[in-house]
């Protein structure tokens, strides 16, 4: 693990800085305490790092589920206690998960939808950054739903953010993207020092600099306090310590305790599975994710995380992408971004306030670019309908909801294709011939694999033999037939002597008279 360290550890000092403001602003659109973000970003890289067979894979606190958080609090009469023990159960639930080997689900995704969920994930990435970009930050950072909580969508809070422009916001992104643009086409091509110096920590040194010279008036500009980030400031370590809460485990009587535990679980663990299947997309060395061990490792997260006070974990795509596009190679990259988050979350919050949503907007619009790149489009467009169709509509139904959501419109778009094929390839009908009498014979030969799906194109098949010929149904490919399709042709053949039909079998097999 120690061998890549010299591109795992650039890589994590960058997914640091951008998970930071991201488990601050998931606890708060969450309605959790502000810290519980911090811890489950601490544990989710520590102790989910260590546990987990995801070599790229980053894990903290989760946009997705932030809405569930908050009304499970607000069901809940606003007792964090209470909650935490939920988050605990939804761990042994995934636990329980990762033993009863429940991971193959993540193979059930297709390739078009997995590609679709990236692209539409960086494509919001870069529209959900605009706002803070201009220094409109209204809607908390980490608010990855179309219909925001502020009120607003992703389409009218970017009107908004134009309509209310600050200066100061505006100088910092223009010079944090021209700063990671020269790093990325020329710097970090002309010596190895800019490959282990990343832009995105220049970037964030910077904008701390310019926030300190607008703070003492040397430039004539200023930010507020929502336009930078804000991590609660410990005044000692028992200080620290103190903002740690455990879970009432009396709460175990109420039924709704439960229900919200197996929420968690669920949408966790399918949240943890998409991106584990997309991470794995851009890993350039195409490694495979053990998913019952990632189920596993996700568990004990959510019960230690659940236990002292921290938000649901989840793998998270947006620090997993940002992980590979800046050269992260191993999972120490992301075990060392949890011990970042727990050493500067003691010891220099007050720094780490300084930092300028606008300089963490420039570098999220390198991660989602490079997520959602035009060839891309033009790629899966070249694969014809059937790839394409279902990607873009899994990107358009993110954008116009949420991740579930749209990974959800795609599978359905991409298992009616799946269906399309079945009927449409559930048989062939052989060029018809004539027999030594002048009758015509067809030949219908059926597929390994047949189908309820295919009862319509075998009915619609049979109806074609015209009256006073032949047809021979051969089964003899045929692995399993659907019982409505052996009734079909038992139908047919009762029907087929009215019409003067001669109807032969081989391979047929009835269940029924067996």
């Amino acid at each position: 693990m120690f061998k890549d360290l010299n591109r795992d550890l650039p890589a994590s000092i960058v997914v640091f800085f951008v998970a930071l403001p991201l488990c601050l602003g998931i606890a708060l659109a969450s309605g959790a305490p502000l810290f519980s973000g911090i811890i489950a970003g601490i544990i989710g890289g520590i102790v989910v790092g260590i546990a987990s067979g995801s070599p790229l894979g980053v894990s903290g606190p989760a946009a997705g589920l932030a809405v569930i958080v908050f009304s499970a609090i607000e069901e809940l009469g606003g007792n964090w206690e209470f909650f935490l023990v939920s988050v605990v159960i939804g761990g042994i639930i995934q636990l329980i998960l990762g033993f009863a080997k429940a991971g193959f689900i993540a193979y059930f995704f297709p390739t078009s939808v997995i590609k679709g969920m990236l692209t539409g994930i960086g494509l919001l990435i870069i529209l959900k950054q605009i706002p803070h970009a201009l220094g409109w930050d209204k809607d908390v950072l980490g608010d990855f739903a179309f219909s925001q909580i502020d009120g607003e969508n992703t389409f009218t809070e970017i009107i908004a953010a134009f309509q209310n422009i600050t200066p100061g916001a505006l100088l910092i992104t223009v010079i944090s993207m021209a700063i990671l643009i020269l790093w990325e086409m020329v710097l970090s091509k002309k010596h190895k020092i800019f490959q282990l110096l990343q832009g995105p920590v220049v970037v964030v040194l910077v904008g701390i600099l310019m926030y300190y010279l607008y703070q003492t008036d040397i430039l004539n500009f200023s930010l507020n306090s929502t336009q930078v980030v804000n991590i609660p400031v410990p005044e000692n370590a028992s200080d620290f310590f103190g903002q740690f809460t455990f879970p009432d485990f009396s709460a175990l009587a109420m039924p709704e305790i439960w229900r919200i535990g197996v929420i968690i679980a669920v949408v966790a663990s399918l949240e943890t599975l998409l991106c584990v299947e997309a991470t794995d997309k851009l890993d350039p060395q195409k490694r495979v994710t053990p998913t019952n061990r990632e189920l596993k490792a996700q568990g004990l997260g959510n019960t230690i995380s659940g236990l002292v006070g921290g938000l649901p974990i989840t793998q998270v795509i947006v620090r997993s992408s940002t992980n590979i596009a800046f050269g992260g190679r191993t999972k120490m990259s992301a075990i060392i971004h949890g011990f970042f988050l727990l050493i500067s979350a003691i010891t220099i919050a007050n720094v780490l306030n300084m930092i300028p949503l606008a300089s963490l907007a420039a570098i999220l619009f390198l991660v989602g670019y490079k997520l959602a790149k035009p060839s891309l489009f033009k790629q899966m467009y070249s694969l014809g309908r059937e790839q394409f169709v279902p990607f873009i509509v899994t990107v358009v139904a993110i954008l116009l909801t949420d991740l579930l959501q749209g990974i959800a419109a795609g599978m359905i778009v991409g298992g009616f294709f799946t269906l399309y094929h079945s009927y449409r390839n559930s048989h062939h009908m052989k060029e018809e011939v004539s027999d030594e009498k002048g009758v015509k014979v067809y030949h219908l030969i059926l597929a390994e694999e047949v189908s309820f799906f295919n009862k319509a194109s075998v009915i619609k098949e049979l109806d074609k033999i015209p009256p006073g010929s032949k047809v021979v149904i051969d089964c003899t490919k045929s692995v399993s037939i659907s019982y409505d399709v052996i009734e079909v042709i038992k139908n047919f053949e009762v029907n087929a002597k009215m019409k003067d039909i001669t109807v032969e079998k081989i391979n047929f097999r009835d269940p029924v008279e067996n």
